[in-house]
């Protein structure tokens, strides 16, 4: 069965999470709806950098904003976006990194059972 026109499918990794877009939502706002964590302190305006996502090469998005341009410089990857200001225009995937505080404590924990196992 085909998608409806006007609608993307969105795939979030590593949750494997594929939903649904209408075509010109961001992706923040894809995210939302489809309860994956993106975090943002910012509201979407591009003022906190909070929300960069990887673009996976070959997905289909909006390029950048004068808004994202300027908040993450002319020297970054070539697919490191920010999730409000980049626009689904067809389909995508997208990679969330590690919330940093949740990598801190996956680290913390990890430690402490190596050093549990430590004979």
């Amino acid at each position: 069965m085909s998608k409806p026109r006007g609608i993307a499918s969105v795939t979030f990794e590593p949750q494997g999470v594929r939903t649904e877009a209408k075509i010109g939502m961001t992706v923040l706002e894809t995210a939302q709806r489809a309860r994956v964590p993106i975090r943002t302190r910012c509201g979407g305006v591009a003022g906190c950098l909070m929300c960069k996502v990887e673009i996976a090469e070959g997905s289909e998005v909006s390029g950048r904003t004068d808004a994202e341009r300027r908040k993450l410089g002319e020297g970054s990857r070539a697919g490191q976006r920010l999730s409000c200001q980049t626009r689904i225009l067809g389909d995508a995937v997208v990679i969330v990194p590690e919330d940093p505080l949740k990598a801190a404590v996956r680290a913390q924990l990890a430690k402490r059972k190596e050093e549990e196992e430590w004979p």
